[in-house]
């Protein structure tokens, strides 16, 4: 058993309330405390470079210069820079080309959600379909086995004809009593 007693038991919630509280606390100030490093202008940076690494920066080679990129527009204007000739990111890669390869993945990566969409609903739908299989052969065999069975009866119908006419069927219990008849 808890060698708790009951003032205890309630006390150690509180306890570990506060405890997290205090930590909160301090760690929030310390935190407040720190200050952001002084941040240089893009129109400082004077190669592709060290121009790029900075995602606030965006170099022309029309130009060569840095400017701040103008995050009004999501595509910087002509009157900045073309985007053949912008760089963003990395030197290597023109803007227009990085446009296009974005936009090549995000649509085959929303095709393949929707292919992936469509062949989840496809398998819900094959998942339904041996039920339904499973009733048309359960049918059929019902049908199949109902139809021996009328054979069967007609079957024995017409043998039971065929022996009365011939007197095969006795009226009476034991085997032999066709040959009383005679």
């Amino acid at each position: 058993m808890s060698n708790l007693t009951p003032e205890r038991k309630a006390r150690s919630p509180s306890v570990l309330f506060a405890a997290v509280v205090l930590f909160v606390i301090f760690v929030g100030q310390g935190e407040c405390q720190t200050t952001p490093p002084p941040t240089t202008p893009c129109s400082a940076y004077k190669n592709c470079d060290t121009c790029v690494p900075h995602a606030k920066c965006l170099w022309c080679f029309t130009t060569n210069n840095c400017t701040d990129y103008p995050v009004s527009w999501l595509l910087p204007p002509a009157s900045v820079c073309q985007l053949s000739q912008a760089r963003w990111g990395v030197c290597w890669l023109n803007f227009e080309a990085l446009i296009i390869t974005m936009a090549v993945l995000g649509g085959t990566i929303l095709l393949s959600i929707a292919v992936c969409c469509c062949c989840c609903c496809c398998c819900k739908k094959r998942r339904s379909g041996p039920d339904r299989d499973e009733e048309r052969f359960a049918r059929r065999r019902e049908e199949i086995k109902q139809r021996s069975e009328d054979r069967k009866v007609e079957r024995q119908a017409r043998h039971d004809e065929i022996r009365k006419k011939y007197g095969l069927v006795g009226d009476s219990d034991h085997p032999y009593s066709k040959f009383e008849n005679e």
